[in-house]
């Protein structure tokens, strides 16, 4: 089934004015804005997040085991609505589903989160060209044009992944196989990364089998930026605002994509991310130990600014 990768997440919070201000402080362009009722925040391609109050009532249940703030709903974008009627009937056959007046066709995964999945509303990524200079090779940027402005406007291009603690992850990840999705790496006993058959994207999808009752709902979400130098110079911004980092800034083995993570009120830290591998079917999934050697490639401490002399 050619699903496309993530269109939006729903968050259900408890403080609808720290969540907005965070994601636009994150570079997000919002949409909607309700002081009740929450709103819509989105990147370059039109996907995003919508954040609604905890309360609501529309919102689907918790995850198991999970409190809020925490992740209610993850919608998947499809290209087409005859991929969307198959997905339909596949649910339907299994699960119980519903199609409401939005066209977001609903149920419940195996790992106890809500899903959805609609014909998707992307647009093309209007942004600056970025190029790089490497020796060997034509040069990504013409004469004079320079790479590091203080003032660049870094927006994010597209929204990138989830992670989700389950408490069976083999039945978890057999939802998503029958969905489609391919795994194309695994830590061992731990969990699988998986991409849907519409991206070759490395995952848009992780999901850790729970190992106390501390690690549940969502674990972190993030949008892809354009750059390594986007990630570390919007992550400083970040930190210059007062957000606290949770990790990073770095370079994963899984993926390759450069990360920051921080803090959220979203129940889940956020990850800011870049330029993550891309595979195709050929590709042989790893296997790898989970820890810190294999989670990251390298790993940095921001710290305050320094010049010689001072």
């Amino acid at each position: 089934m050619n699903i496309l990768g993530l269109e939006f997440l729903v968050f259900g919070v408890d403080d609808l004015t720290a969540a907005r201000q965070y994601l636009i402080d994150y570079g997000l362009d919002e949409t909607e804005f309700d002081p009740v009722r929450g709103g819509t925040f989105v990147a370059l391609d039109g996907t995003g997040i919508v954040i609604r109050p905890d309360s609501d009532p529309s919102l689907p249940p918790l995850p198991p085991g999970a409190h809020s703030p925490c992740l209610r709903e993850t919608i998947y974008g499809v290209p087409d609505a005859a991929t969307l009627a198959a997905i339909s009937t596949h649910l339907l056959a299994e699960r119980e589903t519903s199609q409401a007046n939005d066209g977001v066709v609903r149920c419940i995964d195996d790992g106890g989160f809500a899903v959805g999945f609609r014909v998707t509303q992307r647009r093309p990524i209007q942004a600056r060209h970025l190029g790089f200079n490497v020796p060997g090779q034509p040069p990504g940027r013409q004469p004079n044009d320079c790479a590091a402005n203080p003032d660049e406007v870094i927006k994010p291009r597209s929204l990138s992944h989830v992670v989700y603690f389950v408490q069976d992850v083999k039945k978890a990840e057999g939802f998503y196989q029958r969905l489609g999705f391919v795994v194309t790496d695994r830590f061992e006993k731990l969990g699988p990364f998986m991409r849907p058959a519409g991206t070759l994207d490395h995952h848009t999808l992780f999901m850790i089998e729970s190992q106390n009752d501390h690690m549940v709902g969502c674990n972190h979400f993030t949008f892809h930026l354009g750059s390594a130098a986007e990630v570390l110079q919007q992550g400083w911004r970040f930190v210059d605002k007062g957000y606290k980092s949770f990790w990073g800034p770095g370079r994963h083995i899984m993926g390759s994509n450069y990360f920051w993570y921080f803090n959220s009120p979203f129940g889940a830290v956020m990850e800011i991310d870049a330029d993550m591998d891309l595979h195709d079917d050929t590709w042989v999934p790893r296997e790898m130990a989970p820890g810190k050697d294999n989670s990251q490639i390298f790993l940095f401490t921001a710290a305050p600014k320094w010049a010689p002399g001072e």
